[in-house]
C-alpha cells in the first residue's frame, strides 16, 4: 500500500481526508456566494432601518451572528448546519447593503468594490498556498487570534458611540490583518487533520474572507473614494 500521505518535492502532499474536507469546503463556499448575493441586492433596497439605528441593528446582527455560529457548530454533523450556515451567509449579506450602496454612490464605487473582492481573493490564495505548501502547523496561532477578534469586537463596539474617524480605520486595518491570519490558521487546520468538519471549515473562511472584503472595502472608500 502507498502511504496516505507523502512529501513532494519539499511541499506536503494532502491525504486523501484532507483532500475531501478541503474539497468540500471550498464547494460549500462557493454555494455560501448565492445567499449572500441575494442578501446584499436586499440589504441595499432596505437599508434605510440600519442608517436610522445603526448602534441597535449592529449590536442586534452581532448577536444574531454569534448565535447561528453555535447553532451551525451544534448542528455541524447533518444538513441543518448547511441551512443555517446559509442562512447566515444571507444575514451577512443583507448587513453588507448600506456599505455597497456608500461605495457605489461614489464615481469610483464599482471600481473599489472590485478591488476589494479581488484584493480579498488574493489573500485568500496566498494564504490557502502558504498552508498547503508549508509543512509547518499554524494551529498554534489560535488562541491570539481569538484574543485579537474580541479586541476588535470590543472596539468596534465602542466606536459605535466614539465614532473617531481614526479609531475606525485602525480597526479595518488590523482586523484585515487578524483575518488573513485566521485564514492561514483554518486552511492549515484542515491541511494537517485538525479540522475534519467541512462546515465548521466553511463557515470559519466564509467568517474570515466576509470580514476581509468589509474592512478592505472600507479602506478603500475613506483613501481613494471619489466622492465629487
Amino acid at each position: 500500500m502507498q502511504p496516505d500521505i507523502q512529501v513532494l518535492s519539499g511541499s506536503r502532499a494532502l491525504g486523501s481526508s484532507q483532500q475531501k474536507v478541503l474539497r468540500n469546503t471550498y464547494l460549500l463556499l462557493a454555494l455560501t456566494m448565492i445567499p449572500t448575493v441575494i442578501g446584499a441586492f436586499i440589504g441595499m433596497s432596505t437599508s434605510g432601518f440600519v442608517m436610522q439605528h445603526p448602534i441597535v441593528a449592529s449590536l442586534a446582527m452581532i448577536g444574531g451572528v454569534i448565535g447561528l455560529q453555535f447553532a451551525i457548530a451544534a448542528n455541524r454533523d447533518s444538513s441543518l448546519g448547511v441551512v443555517l450556515l446559509l442562512g447566515m451567509t444571507f444575514l451577512l449579506g443583507w448587513w453588507l447593503g448600506p456599505m455597497l450602496n456608500y461605495a457605489l454612490s461614489l464615481r469610483n464605487g464599482p471600481q473599489l468594490v472590485g478591488l476589494a473582492a479581488a484584493g480579498t481573493g488574493g489573500i485568500m490564495l496566498a494564504m490557502s498556498a502558504i498552508a498547503t505548501t508549508s509543512r509547518r502547523d499554524f494551529s498554534s496561532m489560535g488562541k491570539f487570534l481569538v484574543i485579537g477578534m474580541v479586541v476588535l469586537v470590543v472596539a468596534s463596539i465602542a466606536n459605535m458611540f466614539l465614532h473617531l474617524p481614526a479609531l475606525s480605520l485602525t480597526i479595518s486595518s488590523l482586523a484585515i490583518v487578524v483575518f488573513s491570519m485566521f485564514l492561514l490558521h483554518d486552511v492549515s487546520r484542515i491541511v494537517n487533520g485538525g479540522e475534519t468538519n467541512y462546515i465548521m471549515a466553511a463557515t470559519g473562511v466564509y467568517m474570515s474572507l466576509y470580514n476581509i472584503f468589509a474592512n478592505l472595502l472600507h479602506l478603500l472608500m475613506a483613501f481613494a473614494g471619489d466622492r465629487d
